[in-house]
């Protein structure tokens, strides 16, 4: 080894001060964004506007802006207008520049810090209008504030100018337009459904304040942008309303609860109905706690001990010979419920998980409270809702068999997995997937084309219980249910939480729903999704869950084809290939999996080099129960227009 080598080795390799970059002002925004949005696919650039709405909603709470307007103009740049305070635009002291640029090019730089300036903030860490500037190729910021109009511009969150006065106005607000960069952003096109579904959970979770989009993209035969309008006059009783419009309900009126304890607002919103589902939706300061926290902690302590108290009370589970579990006092509850916190403790940087323990005596109490006035002044209902509890601990009880039996399958050593399962040779579940396919034909077809070290198989006849409307021991009754339970090497965990899902086992990383390229084969692929959503939840959250692309034409001409995934690639490969006269190209339409050989299935659908997939995600908990709920109602019509709609797949896998 020479001098020169053995000098390298004991500077590591070169490292020293120089080696440590140091990334100023917005850099490490843009070198990092996953960091701070994320991603850079759809999720992050969406979130970008969240960012900037929720400084207006800050503005709603601390009780000076009741006017929100979202508006997404034909090039997919983005303007948020309010009708706040305006921020401050004036020379900042320390930083001898406008206090406007601050929030705008510095990171933690803001209003949130200062509780005199915000109460309550869900931008608790004052990054996001920064972050929104740094990933912008434009940024512009136009203030009105003190009689006068502020303007500042910038270019990849640096300013193109000072901030400067342009005019004189009466009124009061910040108006936001930015574009996203899109050496950025892998995605740079704004879906209309869901900034509106955004736009109308916090018109429901701010009572009073006034929300709207304009979708300039979208114009009517008269020339009128679309846009929507959303507003609250009773909050959370209509998120409530909303949530739970295609299901029965059990009692004629909505349980609303508005308080305070402990210096914590609290509002809560809660109904029965005759789904078998448990469906509570938890916001802090209008963020939604996907994971719960306290607050969800004090509201379930709440709810059991106040029905279960007035359950023995009043004698009616006096016969009852088997034991009644929290899980039986939330079957087939919809319940929401909001706090705001002035200084919320997250776990973690997602801001999922509630921690401050003073949250949830306060919650606990307010629960209670309104409860047992409530079971008191409402006997019937009472009586109604306990009988739905009995109801729920009696088909728990039979569902335990049903458990038990999905759990021996279980046992890891391939002698409990499904006949039908054709797995594959690898036992990493990191490396491993499996295809749930519609059919036993197609089945055979994937069975025949896999990369057998890696894919498995699992068949599915027909369409799949609808869960939506069953209960625990009928899902876990399901031959087909049973077998994807089993497969997976999943199961639904402690008997006091029924449908906690336990993973520890889990033999596959990837789990891909392939259905043929149809109406029914979406409805069947709604059906498998529905199942996951209730009841594999997690694995949803943790990534695996996934919907395969079959190809719906092969268009050819001569020795050439090539496959088309919608009508207007078929269109564009007849036109590139007539050249004048389409009598020589031929089209063949794919009906189902079955009518592929192996080899297409494979080469178009299930080759991880060329295949399309689309990743499921959960944006939006309460919107996805709304769904589900309405796909799962009896009303065809919607759900088949929603699923035509809605087949629609990107590509992840390239």
């Amino acid at each position: 080894m020479s001098e020169k080598e053995k000098n390298e080795l004991s500077d590591g390799g070169n490292y020293s001060a120089d080696s440590i970059h140091v990334l100023e002002g917005l850099e490490a925004v843009r070198k990092r964004p996953a960091m701070y949005i994320g991603d850079v696919n759809e999720k992050g650039l969406h979130h970008l506007v969240y960012e900037v709405v929720d400084n207006s909603i800050d503005e709603a709470l601390a009780g000076y802006c009741d006017k929100i307007d979202v508006i997404i103009h034909n090039d997919n740049s983005i303007t948020v207008k309010d009708n706040g305070r305006g921020i401050p635009a004036d020379i900042h002291s320390k930083e001898n520049r406008s206090a406007l640029e601050v929030v705008m090019t510095v990171l933690h730089a803001g209003g949130k810090f200062d509780k005199d300036s915000y109460k309550v903030s869900g931008g608790l860490h004052g990054v996001g209008v920064s972050c929104v500037n740094a990933l912008s190729i434009h940024f512009k910021a136009e203030i009105h504030r003190d009689g006068k109009i502020w303007v500042q511009e910038y270019s990849i969150g640096k300013p193109l100018y000072d901030a400067k006065v342009i005019g004189e106005s009466n009124k009061t607000g910040t108006i936001i337009t930015f574009k996203p960069d899109d050496s950025i952003f892998q995605v740079n096109v704004y879906k209309h459904e869901i900034l509106a579904a955004r736009l109308r959970e916090l018109a429901f979770l701010n009572a009073g304040i006034n929300l709207s989009i304009t979708d300039e993209r979208e114009v009517d035969e008269n020339g009128n942008f679309k846009i929507e309008n959303y507003y609250s006059e009773q909050g959370l009783k209509e998120f409530v309303e909303y949530l739970d419009d295609t299901r029965v309900k059990l009692t004629p009126e909505i349980i609303h609860i508005t308080t305070e304890k402990n210096d914590i607002p609290v509002e809560i919103a809660l109904q029965y109905n005759t789904s078998f589902a448990e469906n509570i939706h938890s916001y802090v300061n209008n963020i939604n706690t996907i994971e719960g926290g306290t607050h969800l902690t004090g509201f379930r302590r709440g709810l059991t001990r106040t029905l279960k108290n007035y359950a023995d009370q009043s004698g009616m589970l006096s016969k009852l010979k088997i034991d009644i579990s929290g899980d039986d006092f939330r079957e087939g509850l919809t319940a929401v419920i909001s706090v705001k916190v002035a200084e919320p403790q997250f776990e973690g940087q997602t801001k999922t998980k509630l921690g401050n323990s003073e949250v949830s005596l306060a919650v606990d109490q307010a629960v209670s409270e309104a409860l047992s006035f409530y079971l008191e002044e409402n006997p019937k209902s009472a009586k109604i809702i306990v009988d739905k509890v009995i109801l729920a601990a009696q088909a728990r009880h039979a569902a335990r068999k049903a458990r038990e039996m999905v759990q021996r399958k279980n046992a890891f050593g391939g002698g409990g997995l499904p006949g039908k399962l054709s797995d594959c040779s690898e036992k990493d579940p990191v490396k491993c997937e499996i295809f749930l396919v519609e059919g036993d034909s197609a089945g055979g077809t994937a069975k025949q084309g896999r990369d057998r070290k890696v894919q498995a198989i699992l068949p599915l006849r027909g369409k799949i219980l609808n869960v939506e409307k069953a209960m625990l021991h009928k899902v876990l009754e399901s031959e087909e249910i049973k077998n994807i339970f089993t497969a997976l090497g999943v199961h639904i965990g402690k008997e006091e939480d029924s449908k906690a899902l336990n993973m520890d086992k889990l033999r596959y990383h990837k789990i891909i729903i392939m259905t043929d390229a149809d109406v029914d084969g979406s409805h069947i692929a709604t059906l498998i999704m529905t199942f996951f959503f209730r009841f594999m939840q997690d694995l949803i959250k943790a990534g695996y869950l996934y919907i395969a692309s079959p190809p719906l034409y092969l268009v050819k001409k001569g020795k050439k084809e090539a496959y088309a995934w919608s009508e207007q690639q078929r269109l564009q490969l007849i036109n590139e290939w007539a050249e004048g006269d389409d009598s020589n190209v031929h089209v063949q339409r794919y009906k189902g999996l079955g009518e592929m050989n192996s080899e297409q299935l494979w080469e178009t659908t299930m080759n991880p080099e060329q295949r399309t997939l689309q990743q499921v995600t959960i944006d939006n908990a309460a919107e996805a129960d709304h769904i589900f709920s309405m796909l799962m109602g009896d009303d065809v019509p919607p759900r088949r227009k929603f699923i035509e709609d809605h087949a629609k797949y990107a590509n992840i896998d390239a």
